[in-house]
């Protein structure tokens, strides 16, 4: 969490960023998602950084969580099962029932892993999105396995978020657009209160939405990820390149609007960091870049509140 300062008719005004703020932490650091490089040293770089509350993480062996334990402290930790499920090819609305069952019971699985750890938030999202025709059938079919994930979690205290990623462009999952996720939110809320929507600016330019869907969502919003989507001639990637990156799609501006959105929705959630360094670039330059956006950004919002 940071404060910024603003000068306003000769005064300087004090003001604290409302959000807890966090970090993708396997996206910064790369290696981390196929089990390299020093993941323990990774996560403790990121928790003892003043400048985060929380810390989003991916599969780690028992080792590594005892290691990177310690250091934690009262830091929130996240555990995102998007890799894991995209990489494996796992689809939570398959309508081959043996291959949703397997989706669902990997994911019950960390569940059960994440609770003993004391990890109370765990994320998700939607296989492929299939033809046109058959996508009422696959939400339905992601609303029973949301439904079986979030009762097995709302039994051990955690909290489940669906992420909306593009549907057209490199992801090409079903969730997917903000009205096509309320719908499978809504029904899976009519049981379990424990999901909740993770929209990222990132995927925005892909799904052609702005942080205006968000007033639709108000409701439902669990977490926000900020960062870019990346376009490369004609079409656009999903690679969450750092901000002023050739061809990166988002700054200053846009981010700005977002936080404005959140002011006006009235969320209270987190607010974390997805950038991923590309070539030549290290993490700590790709998060030094990413605290500048985010400064400036809130600066910029404030000052507009303050001038009326």
């Amino acid at each position: 969490m940071f404060t910024v300062e603003i000068p306003h008719k000769g005064l300087v005004f004090s003001n604290r960023f409302p959000w807890k703020t966090g970090i993708v932490c396997f996206m910064a650091y790369p290696d981390m998602a196929t089990g390299k490089g020093d993941i323990v040293g990774n996560i403790k770089t990121i928790v003892r950084d003043p400048f985060f509350d929380g810390v989003e993480i991916c599969g780690i062996t028992e080792e590594q969580w005892n290691a990177a334990k310690p250091f934690i402290g009262s830091k929130a930790v996240a555990r995102c099962m998007q890799p894991d499920l995209l990489s494996g090819k796992f689809n939570l609305n398959s309508t081959n029932s043996d291959d949703r069952r397997k989706a669902v019971a990997l994911v019950k699985n960390e569940i059960d892993r994440s609770a003993k750890r004391g990890i109370k938030i765990l994320a998700v999202c939607s296989g492929p999105d299939p033809s046109p025709g058959k996508r009422s059938e696959e939400k339905g079919l992601l609303a029973e396995s949301l439904g079986e994930i979030c009762r097995s979690a709302a039994e051990k205290g955690v909290k489940v978020l669906i992420e909306t990623f593009d549907r057209d462009w490199d992801k090409k999952l079903l969730i997917g657009p903000m009205a096509d996720c309320l719908d499978v939110v809504k029904e899976v809320r009519r049981k379990y209160s424990n999901l909740g929507i993770m929209w990222d600016l990132s995927h925005g330019p892909l799904l052609g939405e702005t942080p205006d869907v968000l007033d639709i969502a108000r409701d439902f919003l669990g977490h926000i990820h900020v960062g870019c989507a990346k376009k490369m001639g004609d079409r656009y990637v999903d690679t969450h390149p750092v901000f002023y990156r050739d061809g990166a799609l988002n700054g200053v501006e846009e981010v700005a609007s977002l936080l404005k959105k959140l002011i006006e929705v009235d969320y209270s959630g987190v607010v974390s960091f997805e950038v991923k360094p590309e070539e030549g670039q290290t993490a700590e330059s790709a998060i030094t870049t990413s605290k500048g956006v985010l400064i400036s950004a809130y600066s910029k919002v404030v000052s507009e509140i303050l001038a009326g």
